[in-house]
């Protein structure tokens, strides 16, 4: 019985080694590339220092081949930030329909004072915002 057991458990690893192994899974990543934020969700424009809160940035891509890959986050000074959002772009089959997504930056500010955020909008455009720190 033991034998049969392990015998089993042996066909279902090699079975699962053999599904797993599919080079299809997954979509190569060819480039990355800049895209503009279209508008920005702050929720509290005053915040207390040491707090958390969600900034949430949108951004429309044009195919479902592109989605969100990070962000370069500047501290330009101590109480100024300049962010820019950056896309992939894959080479896998997709739907050519255009969609818009969300996301976020956790702002968690070590100091008191007033911050301001400049988001890069395309081209030479910035959304600025600012946020309070008490």
């Amino acid at each position: 019985m033991k034998t049969i057991l392990n015998l089993g458990f042996s066909a279902l690893l090699f079975g699962l080694f053999l599904t797993s192994c599919n080079d299809d899974d997954y979509e190569t990543i060819e480039s990355i590339g800049k895209i503009k934020i279209d508008s920005v969700k702050i929720v509290n424009d005053t915040m207390d220092v040491f707090a958390i809160q969600s900034i949430k940035t949108y951004s429309s891509y044009p195919s479902h081949c592109q989605g969100f890959y990070g962000y370069d986050y500047i501290y330009n000074n101590n109480l100024e930030r300049t962010v820019t959002a950056y896309r992939y772009i894959t080479n896998g089959p997709c739907k050519q329909e255009s969609y818009t997504a969300a996301s976020q930056i956790n702002f968690s500010p070590q100091r008191k004072g007033t911050y301001t955020f400049k988001f890069w909008n395309g081209g030479n455009n910035w959304i600025t915002k600012t946020i309070v720190v008490e």
